[in-house]
């Protein structure tokens, strides 16, 4: 019997289950694969074994980051990616490297630098979720840090004003979220009709920029003109966390969850041990038909949730 499996991270609010993008990305990770994680919501990441969120833990193991935390899920068989082609884990890695290049210091920059939006609704949510004296102190803390790695990768020449930097990183932004809206096209997910590691990582950093309100939303605005990514998010919200839109699950669907998780968990028990047997067979018509068990969850989701927040 596998280890029990905790993890650590921010809490949701605005129906999004976290409003932390990485405690997202390993969360929506974990739906997608089956991993039995217990959700461990906290109020100081200074409260966990490594002053970071998200972390796993797992008996004496413990794993911060979520790359590494999702290598360890794969070790563990819960592998979202089992179908993928090669040339396809290449472009997962290339995607996420251009995600965390091109939209997440607009995305930093949204929700902890820009004076209004930080004023308003980043430091009064998460100051009303620290104990006091720390809520003084934590959120200017984790905004410094937000725009000190913005000017650490992207403050050199030939930037040298924050407002250049500022102009320029937003214009990268809107450009990342122009090429994944054209790579997802139709498509239920960026790889047909079953999620993957990429699916989880666009899906955390782009739940919480489509459901925040904030006054300043010249990102926000980009992005919900691109109505496929939007979809996308909705229907991960409606299919996997079963959220409405006052984030709560709607009444007779926790059962149904329940059973869909089991079988997910079985599917993918299933499918490592015939990849195990015989590597030839990722290609074969055999393998278990994760696909049609995704293509049901999709089939009942609509429209999904309110909005959200996110943290350094």
């Amino acid at each position: 019997m596998a280890a029990p499996m905790e993890l650590s991270c921010w809490g949701g609010d605005w129906g999004l289950p976290s409003l932390h993008p990485e405690s997202l990305t390993v969360m929506a990770y974990a739906k997608f694969s089956g991993a039995p994680l217990t959700v461990n919501t906290i109020n100081n990441s200074w409260s966990t074994p490594k002053a970071d969120v998200p972390v796993l833990i797992s008996e004496d193991i413990v794993i911060s980051q979520p790359a590494k935390i999702l290598n360890f899920l794969r070790k563990q068989r819960y592998n979202a990616d089992y179908e993928l082609s090669a040339k396809q884990g290449a472009d997962t890695l290339a995607y996420i490297a251009l995600l965390e290049e091109k939209l997440l210091p607009a995305l930093l920059h949204t929700f902890w630098v820009e004076a209004e939006n930080y004023c308003s609704v980043t430091k009064p949510w998460f100051a009303s979720r620290i104990p006091f004296p720390l809520s003084l102190y934590l959120p200017g803390k984790m905004s410094r840090e937000a725009l000190n790695r913005i000017l650490l990768t992207r403050g050199g020449p030939p930037l040298y004003s924050l407002t250049e930097v500022e102009a320029q990183i937003y214009r990268d932004a809107k450009e990342c979220l122009n090429l994944l809206s054209k790579r997802l096209g139709t498509s239920q997910f960026f790889f047909g009709n079953t999620p993957t590691t990429l699916d989880a990582f666009v899906f955390g950093f782009l739940a919480p920029l489509y459901k925040v309100c904030f006054p300043r939303v010249q990102l926000q605005e980009h992005l919900k003109q691109l109505t496929n990514l939007c979809r996308f998010c909705d229907d991960i919200l409606t299919c996997y966390f079963r959220l409405t839109v006052t984030g709560h699950s709607p009444s007779g669907q926790d059962t149904a969850d329940a059973n869909l998780q089991k079988l997910t968990q079985l599917v993918n028990k299933e499918s490592n041990l015939i990849e195990k047997m015989d590597d030839n067979l990722r290609k074969s018509p055999q393998h278990p038909p994760r696909k049609i068990t995704t293509l049901k969850l999709a089939a009942g989701g609509e429209e999904s949730a309110p909005i959200s927040r996110l943290s350094p």
